[in-house]
C-alpha cells in the first residue's frame, strides 16, 4: 500500500503510488508506523529536492527522520509552499533566492534563506490550514497554481491545465474572473519576473 506523502497543488497528503518528478520535505509528520500524524514538522525550511543525490539511498518515513515528500513536479511544489533546496538543487536555489529578494524584499534586513522562510510561512500556513489568496485567472504568470470549480488547474500560454498525481490534461482557455490562487503571493511574484520552475512532461502533449 502506498504511503501517504504524495503531494497535490493545495499541500494535501495522499497515498496513491504515482511518484512525481520531485522529493521535498517540511519536517517529520509520520509516526514510528510510518502514519501521518502532523500537518507540518516544525521547520520554515520547506524544501523541494532531486529524486537522487550523491547515490544517497533513504527508507522512506524511517523512524526518527524527516518524512519524504512527493511532488507531479516543481510547479505543484511551488504552490504547496516548498522552494529549491541548497544542496541538491543549487542552481535552481540561488536563481529563486534571489528572484524572490530583488521582487519581494522591500527591507535590507531581508537577506537570507531563513529571513525569506519566516516570510513565506506566513503566506503559505495558518492555523494548520493552507493560506490562500484571490485574483483575476487572466492576470496570473505561468506556472500558477489556481483552484477553479473544485479542481487544481496550471496556468500556462494563456491556458489552464488540469492537474492530476499523473499529469495534465484538459486544456482550457483562461477567462476573465477571480479565482482562488493557491500558490504563495511571493512565489508568483517570483514566477513574474522569470522564474522557470521544471514542468511535467505531460504538458508537452
Amino acid at each position: 500500500m502506498p504511503l501517504q506523502n504524495r503531494v497535490d497543488p493545495a499541500g494535501q497528503l495522499h497515498a496513491v503510488s504515482s511518484r512525481g518528478m520531485f522529493m521535498g520535505n517540511k519536517g517529520r509528520l509520520h509516526n514510528d508506523n510510518k502514519e501521518i500524524v502532523k500537518k507540518s514538522g516544525g521547520t520554515t525550511g520547506w524544501v523541494i529536492c532531486a529524486l537522487s543525490h550523491k547515490g544517497i539511498k533513504r527508507e522512506l518515513m524511517a523512524q526518527g527522520k524527516y518524512t519524504e515528500l512527493f511532488f507531479l513536479d516543481e510547479a505543484t511544489a511551488l504552490a504547496a509552499g516548498h522552494r529549491p533546496c541548497n544542496d541538491c538543487l543549487k542552481e535552481k536555489y540561488a536563481d529563486f533566492k534571489q528572484r524572490w529578494l530583488d521582487t519581494n524584499s522591500n527591507e535590507t534586513s531581508v537577506s537570507t534563506m531563513a529571513d525569506i522562510n519566516r516570510i513565506n510561512q506566513k503566506e503559505r500556513y495558518f492555523r494548520g490550514s493552507k493560506v490562500t489568496y484571490i485574483a483575476n485567472m487572466q492576470s496570473l504568470p505561468d506556472a500558477t497554481f489556481i483552484e477553479y470549480e473544485d479542481q487544481y488547474f496550471l496556468i500556462k500560454g494563456g491556458y489552464k491545465y488540469l492537474w492530476s498525481f499523473d499529469g495534465y490534461t484538459g486544456r482550457t482557455e483562461l477567462i476573465s474572473c477571480d479565482v482562488t490562487v493557491l500558490t504563495p503571493k511571493s512565489f508568483v511574484a517570483v514566477l513574474a519576473v522569470g522564474y522557470q520552475p521544471d514542468l511535467h512532461s505531460s504538458l508537452a502533449t
